[in-house]
C-alpha cells in the first residue's frame, strides 16, 4: 500500500518554497496530493483553475504528485481520499505557531490523521505568495521566487 499525504494550501500562487516542501515530502511519501483549499468567503488573486495549472507546470515530470481542490475541511478531504497524513510547510516561528494550532484542531477533529510540519529550506524562507503577487503586479523579476518553467505573466493574462 502506498503512503500518501495531503499538502493543502491556498497556493495563490504556488512558489519555489512550496515546491521545496513538496519535493521533501516526496522523500517521505510515495504520493503527495497538492490540494488547493477553496474558501468562498475569500477572493483569491488567481482562480482555482489557474492555480491548478501553475502547480501542474511546476511539477511537470515529477512522479507521485496529484493536484486537486477542495471546499470542505482538510480532514474531510483526507478521509475522502483515504489519506492519513497532512504536510505543511513553515518559513518561521510565526508560521509554526499557526500551523501547530491548526494541527491541534485537526487532531481533535480526526485523531487518525497526523500533521507533518516541514521547515522550508533557508534559501526559500523569504518567499511568500503575497510577495510574489506584489512582484507580479509591478512587473518585477519572478525567477527567484517561482518554480522554473512557470510563466505567471502568461497565466495572469489568461485568468
Amino acid at each position: 500500500m502506498k503512503k500518501k499525504a495531503l499538502f493543502p494550501g491556498s497556493f495563490d500562487p504556488f512558489t519555489a518554497g512550496h515546491l521545496n516542501i513538496l519535493r521533501r515530502a516526496l522523500t517521505m511519501f510515495d504520493e503527495v496530493v497538492v490540494a488547493i483549499g477553496v474558501n468562498i468567503d475569500k477572493k483569491g488573486f488567481f482562480p482555482t483553475e489557474v492555480k491548478m495549472e501553475i502547480i501542474r507546470e511546476a511539477t511537470r515530470g515529477m512522479q507521485g504528485v496529484e493536484v486537486t481542490y477542495y471546499d470542505n475541511l482538510t480532514v474531510d478531504k483526507c478521509r475522502e481520499l483515504g489519506i492519513r497524513h497532512i504536510v505543511r510547510g513553515v518559513r518561521n516561528m510565526i508560521d509554526f505557531e499557526t500551523e501547530r494550532s491548526i494541527a491541534d484542531a485537526n487532531r481533535k477533529l480526526a485523531p487518525e490523521i497526523e500533521t507533518i510540519i516541514i521547515p522550508t529550506a533557508q534559501e526559500f524562507a523569504h518567499i511568500s505568495s503575497t510577495a510574489v503577487r506584489d512582484i507580479l503586479k509591478h512587473h518585477g523579476d519572478l525567477s527567484l521566487f517561482i518554480p522554473e518553467g512557470v510563466d505567471l505573466h502568461r497565466l495572469m493574462h489568461e485568468k
